[in-house]
């Protein structure tokens, strides 16, 4: 057995949990030491030992691929949050959807924490400082607990704290108002450990027009905008044209001169009309492109039903914040927020259709343009049945078996497509 198990590993058969499966079957192999027996004993293995024989659930086979697999999740809305409810995500915590304890249970070895910056920096100042100041936080998670958190600075980095057990904690910016208008600051956050820029957020910038505002001075990406993304491409700063209007996010494509990512992006022919999202037309010039979109996994994104609530709930609370003089994070307004839901339920999306949107991509332009961008502390309380915090992606992974998708597949999904873009963008930093 022994010297099966040597074979196994020098051929590349037995690898992580595949040779524990092999080692498990020991008692029920008798070992013939002829050396036509054992060619029948190695071939026979090599067939039966399958998920079926040794009784792995799907469930089972869909922990084993969390354990096993890099799952990079390219949106996670924590630092921020931090700022208004702290906790000290190194420990398990009440509250909040990412902690370590809940990445080490769902499997994440890859949470890009975003370094949200609100459009009220844009015309009260203090951007570039909020960014630093979160920044911090981040880095100030890996000092306390390096044992648990180390930074992911690089496509290797990240492979190697998986080898080592380790959660990377990589950044990306959401709202490149950061850069307050100046080139320079782009070398400045890159120095700082940001690998992407999310060019606008809620309000058109000195970079780019924004879906979710109708006044667009650009026209798309603005003349500054331009000499930005050749500055991150120089870099090796990915392109994030999630939030970006139509026109902005196609610029950004055809101007960008490596593959770009929707970091936390979903399908708009699921709910239509909401350029927030994705439609069929802009996926394909990403993906011939190369680049990657992350599902969001908020009801609000994927699924038309919810995404009529929260439009509703959001014209009655602007009307009420507006009567009141109220900010939306005050108490009154949570108050507000939480009697409403009490007399109007929220509709939450089932897990699946995080499935259904996945599926799309793949049947629209490929499976190699899809992965996880799951918005965890940033859709609030309206995340999908069954995928409420970052230890429930074996859920997500075994809800991905149940449609059909292979182990090979999963793994692209899971990092692989993403890993690639962040390569290439790496590759041609060096080479500019």
């Amino acid at each position: 057995m022994n010297t099966l198990l040597t074979i196994l590993h020098r051929t590349g058969f037995a690898n992580g949990s595949f040779s524990n499966r092999i080692a498990r079957t020991h008692a029920n192999i008798t070992f013939t030491h002829c050396r036509g027996g054992f060619i029948r004993l190695l071939a026979t293995a090599l067939i039966f030992i399958t998920p079926a024989s040794y009784g792995e659930s799907i469930s089972e086979q869909a922990q084993r691929l969390a354990d096993d697999l890099i799952i990079a999740d390219t949106h996670i809305d924590a630092p921020f949050r931090l700022t208004r409810d702290y906790q000290d995500l190194t420990q398990a915590t009440p509250r909040g959807e990412f902690n370590f304890s809940q990445a080490q249970t769902g499997g994440l070895d890859a949470a890009f924490m975003s370094i949200y910056i609100p459009a009220k920096h844009q015309t009260e100042g203090g951007a570039k400082a909020l960014a630093n100041q979160l920044i911090d936080s981040v880095e100030a998670m890996v000092g306390r607990a390096p044992q648990s958190f180390a930074m992911g600075l690089s496509v290797q980095q990240v492979r190697d704290n998986h080898k080592n057990g380790l959660v990377s904690l990589a950044m990306g910016i959401e709202n490149g108002a950061a850069i307050e208008g100046e080139l320079s600051n782009l070398k400045h956050f890159y120095e700082r450990g940001i690998r992407y820029i999310t060019l606008t957020h809620g309000k058109a910038n000195l970079i780019s027009d924004s879906s979710y505002d109708e006044h667009r001075p650009w026209g798309g990406i603005s003349p500054f905008g331009g000499k930005v993304i050749t500055e991150m491409n120089n870099l090796g700063i990915m392109i994030d044209i999630s939030h970006l209007s139509d026109e902005a996010a196609f610029q950004a494509v055809k101007l960008s001169n490596v593959p770009v990512i929707a970091t936390h992006s979903s399908i708009r022919k699921f709910i239509p009309g909401f350029e927030r999202n994705m439609d069929d037309a802009l996926l394909k010039a990403l993906a011939k492109k190369g680049g990657v979109i992350q599902i969001n996994f908020g009801s609000g994104f994927i699924d038309n039903q919810s995404r009529n609530w929260q439009n509703k709930y959001r014209d009655l609370r602007k009307v009420y914040l507006a009567e009141n003089n109220l900010d939306r994070f005050s108490p009154q307004a949570k108050q507000f927020a939480a009697d409403y839901r009490k007399q109007n339920p929220f509709p939450y999306a089932p897990i699946e259709r995080v499935v259904d949107h996945i599926d799309h991509v793949r049947d629209t332009v490929g499976i190699e343009h899809v992965g996880f961008g799951s918005d965890f502390d940033g859709v609030g309380d309206t995340l999908p049945t069954g995928l409420k915090t970052v230890a429930q992606y074996p859920a997500l992974i075994e809800a991905l078996l149940k449609r059909g998708y292979s182990e090979t597949q999963i793994e692209q999904i899971a990092s692989g497509n993403l890993l690639r873009v962040w390569q290439q963008a790496e590759d041609y930093s060096k080479a500019h």
